[in-house]
């Protein structure tokens, strides 16, 4: 692994952090078998603060999550096709904002 792969002890116990939360809060929401692949979430979360603005980070994972959840209570797709599509129509639309004449 090379030098700067190597994530500082702050990060790790950012990450740490983040992965105790997650599974605390997936305990009290009764949803702890679900798939939170953090990093793919903060990743996102990440383009769209500086795509759009800060504040859309969490609102963009927010509506990310809801529209996966709802293709997967109706049938449309099981939750890991539908979390990929979800994504990447999202990561699309940041593509597209990005790219935009100020």
């Amino acid at each position: 692994m090379a030098e700067a792969d190597i994530p500082t002890t702050t990060e790790q116990s950012v990450h740490e952090a983040i992965e105790q939360w997650v599974g605390e809060l997936t305990r009290h929401l009764e949803i702890e078998d679900t798939d939170v692949r953090i990093n793919d979430l903060l990743k996102i979360a990440g383009e769209a603060a500086h795509t759009v603005v800060r504040p859309a980070a969490p609102v963009t994972t927010f509506l990310i999550g809801y529209v996966t959840g709802l293709a997967e209570a109706s049938g449309q797709a099981d939750y890991q096709k539908a979390q990929k599509a979800a994504t990447q129509v999202t990561r699309n639309l940041l593509e597209q904002r990005s790219q935009a004449p100020g």
